[in-house]
């Protein structure tokens, strides 16, 4: 591999001389810029401003704009005589745990190749010293005009750095996170401690870029006058609407798909249901609640009903008892009636007639009663009231 740096490592008293190699490489496919009617290359020329003449690379150099307007040149000589110790060193100026270093710093990578023979000792050394540490180089060098930030770590039994970003370009997360208070209940928790469990364990060496691969097909299609290939439907997960219900298929669906078998408590199907639905659950809760309260109450309706009912009856027969004492009251004045004219006929004394007054008087006030008992008694009752006369 082609190193882009020549330096050393100063390791304290230690120097190690290294080359910078590129540790990563890009497969991303680029595209041409062309004229839509011809085909026709666009093509950038660098021009220069004051004859008009395009300059080839070797021509162009560096330098710096004021602000008025002038510029200065700088060339690569120039660079040299910075005055910092890391115009080309790589200098170590602490060793820190790995999790000290934020992940957001991290941008480009490199190896770090020894530098000729006598970089063996010094290299292993260092190499040895952040495996047995289990630590990370925070170290600072000078790369493509400026100073950067770098973190070493042992790869293999090579030793590679990370660019690092400077503490003051990472943003603060500012007005990332969502706003208002929001509760994660533990079952919810626990859930998405099993989907992580389940997805957590993979093969890095088992994933490639489909994107890549998919643009691939389609510029081999194109070039060889074939159908291009249609894009496969999406999805029709639609939208989750219920947490839960969506972690317990993830569940399940991961499982499934690593050949494992559910859990028991796992074997009914989860279903990712709308919010209506879920909101209609209580609604359907407090509907039984209300019929076993109907049911409750359904039996005091009821007795209330039977009572009334037992109370019509008891009215009834009373009505009906009463009809029959007046009746008998009735065949009673009648005798007691009969009685008094007999007396009456045998001139009876004026007590007797008092008394005989008296008797007609109840006899007709019992007629009377007798006559509205049995407009309100049945027929039926009526006739019974009758027999005794």
């Amino acid at each position: 591999m082609r190193s882009i740096w020549n330096g050393a490592i100063s390791f304290g008293l230690v120097s190690i001389p290294v080359k910078l190699v590129n540790a990563t490489e890009s497969h991303s496919i680029s595209f041409r810029q062309i004229h839509t009617e011809d085909s026709g290359r666009i093509r950038y020329r660098k021009v220069c401003e004051l004859d008009d003449h395009e300059v080839s690379q070797a021509e162009i150099g560096k330098a710096y704009e004021d602000a008025d307007g002038t510029i200065i040149p700088i060339s690569d000589e120039d660079l040299s005589h910075l005055p910092i110790p890391t115009a080309r060193t790589i200098e170590i100026v602490a060793f820190v745990p790995a999790d000290r270093i934020d992940p957001l710093q991290m941008s480009s990578a490199y190896y770090l190749a020894a530098g000729g023979a006598p970089a063996a000792k010094p290299y292993t050394l260092l190499r040895e010293a952040l495996k047995r540490s289990d630590k990370v180089a925070v170290a600072k060098y000078a790369l493509r005009g400026r100073e950067r930030l770098g973190m070493l770590r042992v790869v293999g039994d090579a030793i590679a750095m990370h660019g690092l970003l400077w503490p003051d370009e990472v943003r603060a997360p500012e007005g990332v996170a969502p706003d208002g208070d929001v509760t994660v209940r533990d079952k919810e928790l626990d859930l998405a401690d099993a989907l992580m469990d389940t997805l957590g364990e993979v093969d890095l060496e088992d994933l490639h870029d489909e994107y890549r691969e998919a643009l691939e097909e389609v510029i081999a299609a194109k070039a060889a006058g074939e159908t291009l290939p249609e894009t496969p439907e999406p999805a029709e997960g639609g939208k989750v609407l219920d947490l839960m219900a969506a972690l317990e298929n993830s569940v399940r669906v991961a499982r499934e798909s690593r050949g494992e078998r559910p859990a028991p408590e796992e074997t009914g199907d989860a279903e990712v249901r709308p919010l209506t639905r879920r909101r209609s659950a209580p609604k359907e809760t407090g509907g039984k609640k209300s019929t076993a309260t109907t049911s409750k109450k359904a039996p005091a309706k009821e007795t209330a009903d039977s009572r009334k009912s037992t109370a019509k009856t008891t009215r009834s027969a009373k009505k009906t008892t009463q009809s029959r004492t007046n009746s008998r009251s009735t065949a009673k004045s009648t005798a007691g009636s009969t009685a008094g004219s007999a007396a009456k006929s045998t001139k009876s004394p004026p007590s007797s007639k008092s008394a005989t007054s008296s008797k007609s008087a109840a006899s007709a006030t019992s007629a009377t009663s007798s006559k509205q008992t049995a407009k309100k008694t049945p027929a039926k009752k009526t006739a019974s009231r009758k027999r005794p006369a």
